[in-house]
């Protein structure tokens, strides 16, 4: 264990600074996803990726205790920019 008070070992900043750019990068893909709405080629490209290559179609099962279900992928992704809770899994 490191002592309290000395900086993080070179492994440990990468990890540190790798948390943080995952949380910009969603919140620029909500940014994108208000702009320009779940049709737009980007936006797509960025939901397919986050689901092996295919957006799912029809209702969405959630982890969330209260709402567990979505009407589709577009909507899940709105209420996860919306609350900004970016890595809620379906």
């Amino acid at each position: 264990a490191q002592q309290p008070g000395t900086p993080l070992s070179n492994q440990e900043y990468r990890q540190f600074f790798t948390s943080l750019w995952a949380a910009r990068r969603a919140r620029t893909a909500c940014l994108l996803r208000g702009l320009y709405g779940c049709q737009n080629p980007l936006v797509r490209r960025l939901d397919e990726y986050e689901n092996h290559g295919v957006i799912p179609e029809g209702p969405i099962c959630s982890e969330l205790p209260r709402t567990r279900f979505f009407p589709d992928f577009c909507t899940f992704s709105f209420y996860r920019c919306t609350r900004k809770r970016y890595f809620i899994k379906v």
